[in-house]
Parts: structure tokens; sequence; C-alpha cells
């Protein structure tokens, strides 16, 4: 089964929005792979740009964000600039619909946490590593500074997208159940 989780990066904002994740002007881009540089270049984060160059950044498989995330056009592009970015797992308290499930599809999971679940998250201190168990739908976040300091989880994922992020997404369970 696939393995979700990695070190987290958190991007402490409501309404990220598409144009956010990848800018309108790459939507020509013929393949997924030259999306990649250009993942959350136009973010504003306190009226800062994101530093997506910085090395954690660049380490990150995880993703830690707040309401509404995904929202604006339902480009796929989107998705996939996470995709091509080893980042298979955002954790938000809302998704905009098709980006949720553009997320499925392309075999990354969306989990839903309640404010106060993602407020303990963004309390955590030092580099935070996210693991989930997709059968027990269970996530973890670790932190680098002490091992004892563990948040551990409960979140809901219907069979059908646990299937979906499981198998690699739409074109893989298609391959394997039809």
């Amino acid at each position: 089964m696939k393995q979700f989780g990695g070190p987290a990066i958190f991007l402490d904002r409501d309404d990220i929005n598409t144009d956010e994740i990848i800018p309108a002007k790459y939507l020509t881009e013929i393949s997924k792979t030259a999306l990649k540089p250009h993942l959350l270049e136009d973010l504003l984060l306190d009226g800062i740009p994101y530093d997506r160059q910085s090395e954690k950044s660049q380490a990150a498989q995880a993703v830690v964000t707040r309401a509404n995330f995904g929202c604006g056009s339902s480009r796929e592009h989107a998705v996939w600039a996470f995709e091509v970015n080893d980042i298979n797992i955002v954790i938000a308290e809302s998704f905009a619909r098709i980006f949720r499930q553009n997320m499925f599809n392309c075999g990354i999971l969306a989990i839903e946490l309640r404010k106060d679940q993602l407020d303990q998250l963004f309390g955590m201190e030092g580099d935070i590593f996210i693991s989930v168990d997709l059968e027990k739908c269970e996530l973890t976040g670790s932190s680098n500074l002490d091992s004892q300091d563990s948040l551990i989880f409960q979140f809901e994922l219907n069979q059908f997208d646990q299937k979906l992020v499981s198998t690699g997404g739409w074109l893989a369970y298609a391959d394997t159940n039809y």
C-alpha cells in the first residue's frame, strides 16, 4: 500500500486558491514536470511571498493549511504541481470540492481536520513529520525536537476515495478494476 506523509510545511492562511498554488501563466505547459519549480510561486502569507526554494519547502511531502484550500478555478494543474513535487498529503479544515476530488483522482490524500486539531498541529515546535495509517484513518504529527510530543487524530474518508489514493489515483484504480 502507498505510504502517505513525510516532512511538513505549514501554510497558515484560509482561502489559498489555485492561482496561488500554480500561476495561470503556466497552464500552457504540456508536461507535469514543467510545473515543478512554480509550485506556490505566487503565494503570500501575511503579505510576504512564500519561500518555496527553502530547504524545508523542497523536502516537504505534506502540507498543513487552513480552510477552503484549493478554491478558485477547477484546474488540475494545481494538484499536478503538488504531485511532481512529491507532496502526497494535504491537511486542511476544508477543501474546495473539485480541488479535493482532483487530489484523490491523482492519488494525493486530502484530509480534513477540525480547526482546533489544526491549531494543535500549527502549535507544534520544530520540524514536523506527518504519517498516516490509511486503514485506521489515523494521522500522526511528530516533532523532531521531542519524540514524546506527538499528536494523533482520527479522520474520515469514504471507501472509494480511500481506494483511489491507495492505488495511486483514478487511472491506476481503473487499470486494476476494469
